[in-house]
């Protein structure tokens, strides 16, 4: 079986909260040394670990972005377009000095592209970078590979498995 005839679960990295707990403070830690003025998290994603973060580093000024991804109809056909559904507070973000924005995953980097464009002095932090996406951030904990799918703990539901050889 060739990696395209994969389906996502097949190459996938599961990340349980304990695990993502213990990355978010691994980037926090990395984070320390700096006075944050506020931690602003990429919705949705990016919330749980943006209040981990914030937690270890006693920053009390937390808002949000919220960033949405289209499919193209007609000619833009297979083009995502994204759209800001929702900014942070424009006094408190001015052109990000200060701000940390945390997200939970950095992929093709194109959400945190827009979001670099709007703030280009704030700071960027995920837990986890893959290839393409990676130059968008200046921090992150561990990079998977391109193809990976990450399972974070918020899409997946405890269920019996069968083992994978034997009886129940």
């Amino acid at each position: 079986m060739n990696d395209a005839d994969r389906l996502p679960h097949e190459k996938g990295f599961h990340v349980s909260w304990d695990q993502l707990h213990r990355d978010a403070r691994a980037l926090a830690w990395r984070m320390d040394g700096t006075e944050w003025r506020a931690v602003v998290a990429v919705t949705r994603g990016g919330m749980v670990p943006a209040m981990i973060v914030a937690r270890e580093l006693d920053i009390r000024t937390i808002d949000t972005i919220s960033v949405k991804s289209y499919k193209g109809v007609g000619a833009e056909a297979g083009q995502n377009e994204l759209q800001v559904l929702k900014q942070p507070d424009p006094a408190l973000m001015g052109d990000g000095e200060g701000i940390l924005v945390v997200d939970d995953l950095v992929d093709s980097g194109r959400t945190l592209e827009l979001i670099r464009e709007m703030y280009p002095k704030a700071h960027f932090a995920t837990v986890y970078a893959k290839p393409k996406g990676k130059p968008m951030v200046q921090s992150y904990v561990t990079e998977v590979s391109q193809d990976t799918w990450i399972f974070f703990p918020w899409d997946m539901a405890l269920q019996y498995v069968r083992p994978y050889r034997g009886e129940d």
